[in-house]
């Protein structure tokens, strides 16, 4: 009875941690008024009430997922925040690689993408401390997120960001295929800080860390990350 008092205090307090994020609020709220609507019509259509069971399981099925997708747990990232960089979002790394970035730095750097499905938590954490010094957003197609030509081909938004060691980190948020909208709460010329939201990604998409050279990659491919908790690099 004990162990399972203390199961159940541990939920409770994971719970507390969680909330909605206010870019769900509206699309929650119209879904929910469209399904009470839809629901209470079958039951009034059915006389038998089978179908409207089955329809309303569905609906609770639906809106169960849309509340899991809009979820934002309170974090904090725990240590010192010096020259760390924490990944941006959840979600499984899926390419780490030297490539040349030629749009915004002009040279050659090390890439650390994390795919999110569906199912993660699709808020976005500054990976670093500094000062947004560019917020760029591209129109493009909806490939497949995890695909290679993702990063210049699909939708985009482009935030660098130098850290007080004089660091340029460039953070790209790219759709997916089933994304179709970016927001970037990031402007040029504020100072962000770890712990702080970056932006939102709806519905399947992916983030891009762009790292100078001499990094020191501390996760492996196909890890899965903690947005702002777990460590991705080291900046020398």
């Amino acid at each position: 009875m004990c162990y399972l008092a203390y199961l159940v205090m541990n939920r409770i307090k994971k719970l507390k941690k969680i909330r909605l994020h206010r870019e769900g609020t509206g699309t929650l709220v119209v879904c929910a008024i469209v399904l009470v609507i839809l629901n209470t019509f079958f039951f009034y259509l059915f006389p038998s009430h089978i179908p409207f069971y089955i329809i309303l399981g569905v609906s609770i099925l639906l809106y169960s997922l849309m509340l899991n997708f809009f979820r934002c747990p309170i974090r904090f990232f725990e240590g010192d925040t010096e020259k760390v960089v924490v990944a941006p979002a959840d979600g499984k790394v899926v390419v780490i690689q030297e490539v040349n970035e030629d749009e915004y730095l002009h040279e050659r750097r090390l890439m650390i993408s994390i795919f999110m499905s569906p199912l993660n938590v699709h808020a976005n954490w500054y990976p670093v401390d500094g000062e947004v010094k560019l917020v760029e957003h591209q129109d493009g197609r909806f490939r497949k997120a995890y695909l290679p030509k993702a990063s210049t081909e699909n939708e985009r938004s482009a935030v660098l960001i130098e850290t007080p060691e004089g660091a340029n980190i460039l953070v790209r948020q790219i759709a997916g295929a089933m994304a179709r909208r970016i927001v970037t709460y990031a402007n040029q010329g504020d100072t962000c800080y770890i712990d702080e939201h970056l932006g939102f990604i709806k519905f399947g998409s992916r983030v891009d860390v762009y790292l100078p050279m001499d990094s020191e990659i501390c996760v492996k491919m196909g890890q899965k990350t903690t947005g702002n908790q777990t460590i991705i690099a080291k900046l020398k």
